[in-house]
């Protein structure tokens, strides 16, 4: 019998200076994500969304005065991840920014280990003290390994969330100078555009899985500037060469064949810059394929 699917909007658009992320949600749900999921035979409970207030509620854009309310958000995320995981059910997270993985990926790994699949154009790999723009989404994946500000580090447990060693980049191809030092130190995997272009999904996905293979469960964090902004416009931070529709489509196809999916994050859709809502509907394909869609 196939598990119980949880959706929990986190419409968060503080992490970053872009408006419009905070709609993601709605978006994701009205290209018919539950409906997709029940045709393949899950259960599927919608949980709404968290209340984050948005960028009305600041004075400045400053990380000082956002920053109680992302970590108010994460630490939302973080227990409604911890609740869901606790009933046996799988997350499916839908952003909002990428700093809300902070909390969603910190509230999944309570009580287990998972491998961590960061598929993102961008390392998210910064701190405040590299981070030219201050924004707290390009400093999510760092903040689950411990580093930067102590207030979001802590979120639900002290210290790091997910071990270096079971964490993997996919796909980036956009890095500050400073964040490819940071992540070259870190211990963490990272797989470019260049070892995609050059040696294939199917051959880096054996290789991450090869790596897993010691994991029971595995989280996937999938922010939509990932792909091609040919094909999903719908994001705050495009950039071009990214992952096209069919490379996107295999890796989830992979992923699904191994019965590990522990949890999903679906990040960065931002309604207003998308056409027709396609990006949003490309995300719920991407979903339905990592669910267990098969072509035949």
């Amino acid at each position: 019998m196939k598990k119980t699917v949880r959706i929990i909007g986190v419409p968060m658009d503080l992490g970053q200076n872009h408006r419009g992320v905070d709609m993601g949600p709605s978006a994701v749900r009205y290209a018919n994500l539950a409906g997709s999921l029940r045709d393949l035979g899950y259960t599927t409970i919608d949980s709404g969304d968290i209340t984050i207030p948005g960028h009305y509620v600041l004075a400045d854009t400053s990380l000082k005065e956002r920053l109680p309310h992302i970590r108010k958000a994460c630490e939302s995320a973080y227990d409604l991840g911890r609740q869901a995981i606790a009933a046996g059910e799988i997350p499916i997270f839908l952003g909002g920014d990428h700093s809300a993985s902070i909390g969603t990926v910190g509230g999944v790994t309570h009580t287990i280990e998972v491998g961590l699949i960061w598929i993102d154009a961008h390392g998210d790999f910064n701190t405040h003290e590299t981070s030219s723009t201050q924004n707290v989404h390009g400093m999510a994946l760092a903040v689950l390994q411990g580093l930067g500000v102590k207030e979001l580090v802590d979120i639900g447990r002290p210290g790091p969330k997910v071990k270096s060693e079971n964490v993997v980049l996919l796909g980036v191809r956009d890095l500050d100078p400073k964040e490819k030092e940071l992540i070259r130190a870190s211990g963490c995997t990272a797989f470019t555009m260049r070892d995609v272009d050059e040696v294939g999904i199917r051959a880096l996905l054996t290789r991450i899985l090869k790596n897993f293979k010691h994991l029971d469960k595995i989280h996937v964090s999938l922010d939509l500037d990932v792909m091609d902004p040919l094909d999903a416009p719908g994001v705050g931070t495009p950039s071009q060469g990214g992952l096209t529709y069919r490379e996107g489509q295999l890796i989830m196809e992979i992923l699904a064949e191994t019965n590990k999916i522990h949890s999903v994050d679906i990040m960065e859709i931002n309604p207003i810059l998308d056409i027709q809502n396609r990006t949003a509907q490309m995300a719920v394909n991407l979903v339905a394929s990592l669910f267990g869609k098969k072509i035949l």
